[in-house]
């Protein structure tokens, strides 16, 4: 139960970090259920050792990110700043220097106006490596609307909750409550039979120690993360890029199979035909190192 904190501190960002298109972003869809956010900021629930925190983030007049804890399940403290801003600093890859970036985008006319129109936009990220690999999951072979959809039933039936002040706030399942699950209590919510199978079989994986963040990220290479990724039932390249992308933070990682990079491809060129995976190869050569970036920022131009 959230009891009322008060607690604020103003937390310092990266040049270039745009608040504006951060919260442009995350604003994507109506049915989002990790967070709320309207034109007083950013609502989070944050789970931490000692319970979750309700954070509001919002941008400070002197720059930088206003904080404040508004509830908690548990102390406030300054060991609960120091979780919060981890947390943001990786949700919002905040030590991610971007000029590298910039400096090839300002070459490529792909990227050029896509650069210049969302600068300061961050690689949001997926820091749980569950969620990260779930909403992988739930995508496949869908629409993003319809995965959004998916993703808000699996959470309002299998996460926790928090209300503060007549609203709710939910954590994403752990997922030793969806490994001990039948795959008939998924489809229920119109996730296919095999889908099931994939996130129950992918929960238990974790839940058993078998697959960690931490030995994914100390993997020798991105080609070596991958290949565990792609060891695991339901999980291919796509979704393993995704992942690499969105969670561990491979800047080189490459969704080249993503139907919505190819539409944010076929927009920016104007042409009537989705470009091929080779034509996309050729277009991202100058891209090496930063095709994550790059994927994201075509995506983003999509909404």
């Amino acid at each position: 139960m959230l009891t009322e904190r008060q607690f604020a501190w103003t937390m310092p960002v990266p040049d270039p970090f745009s608040y504006a298109e951060t919260a442009a972003y995350l604003s994507r869809s109506p049915d989002e259920c990790l967070y709320h956010i309207d034109e007083s900021g950013i609502y989070k629930l944050i789970e931490r050792c000692e319970g979750a925190v309700l954070a509001h983030i919002r941008p400070a007049p002197e720059g930088g990110l206003a904080i404040r804890i508004l509830a908690a399940d548990g102390p406030v403290d300054t060991q609960t700043k120091q979780a919060v801003e981890l947390y943001l600093t990786e949700w919002f890859d905040m030590d991610t220097d971007l000029g590298p970036f910039y400096g090839l985008a300002a070459e490529d006319p792909l990227l050029k106006p896509l650069a210049e129109r969302f600068r300061g936009l961050r690689n949001i990220g997926i820091p749980d490596l569950f969620e990260a690999l779930c909403w992988g999951i739930l995508g496949q072979q869908i629409n993003l609307a319809f995965a959004y959809t998916l993703k808000k039933r699996f959470v309002e039936t299998f996460g926790s909750e928090a209300v503060w002040e007549e609203r709710s706030y939910r954590l994403f399942p752990k997922p030793e409550r969806i490994a001990a699950l039948d795959p008939r209590e998924l489809t229920r919510l119109q996730i296919t039979s095999r889908k099931a199978e994939y996130l129950i079989g992918t929960a238990q994986l974790i839940a058993d120690g078998s697959l960690t963040k931490a030995d994914l990220l100390e993997a020798e290479s991105l080609d070596l993360a991958e290949k565990r990724l792609v060891g695991i039932r339901g999980i291919g390249p796509w979704t393993a890029n995704y992942v690499l992308m969105r969670c561990l933070r491979h800047p080189a990682a490459f969704p080249i199979d993503d139907v919505g990079l190819h539409n944010a491809i076929k927009a920016s060129l104007g042409t009537d035909a989705k470009p091929t995976v080779a034509e996309i190869r050729a277009l991202a050569a100058g891209w090496k190192g930063w095709e994550a970036y790059a994927t994201f920022y075509l995506w983003r131009s999509l909404y």
